[in-house]
């Protein structure tokens, strides 16, 4: 699966482990940036995920910052975009059954490291349930 990666300085430490962890779980990994830790504006790196995941180059992307909010309110302006905030498990599994959710948002300042590698790995491994949730999923386009 090819997977897009960014976020902001918040959470580029989070980015970096991340890249790596999927890279050895056999996933195709694209770095948006940033690439280091100086302070940035997350829409920069943002905009650019998030049209690679909705015109289908990148199948699935992962966003990182200090609340998750900034990115997922970016990312969701795309057309094509999903993106949904999780900070457990269970709500990245629900994201992708009933939202057929394609943007992970996560909370790097609310999160462990490893409860990130958790929760990714939830989602990206999870599948769209269609059936009655897609009747709604496809009524979310304005």
């Amino acid at each position: 699966m090819r997977v897009a990666i960014g976020g902001d300085h918040a959470g580029f430490e989070y980015k970096q482990k991340l890249v790596k962890f999927l890279e050895e779980k056999g996933f195709t990994v694209k770095d948006f940036g940033p690439f280091n830790d100086d302070s940035v504006d997350y829409p920069d790196y943002v905009h650019p995920l998030a049209t690679s995941v909705g015109n289908g180059e990148q199948e699935m992307g992962v966003l990182i910052c200090g609340s998750a909010n900034g990115v997922a309110i970016t990312a969701n302006k795309h057309e094509k975009i999903r993106a949904a905030i999780a900070w457990k498990v269970e709500l990245a599994t629900l994201a992708r059954q009933h939202n057929n959710a394609n943007i992970l948002c996560l909370p790097a300042r609310f999160i462990s490291y490893e409860d990130a590698e958790t929760i990714t790995l939830a989602f990206l491994k999870e599948h769209f349930e269609g059936g009655r949730h897609e009747r709604r999923v496809n009524k979310i386009p304005c």
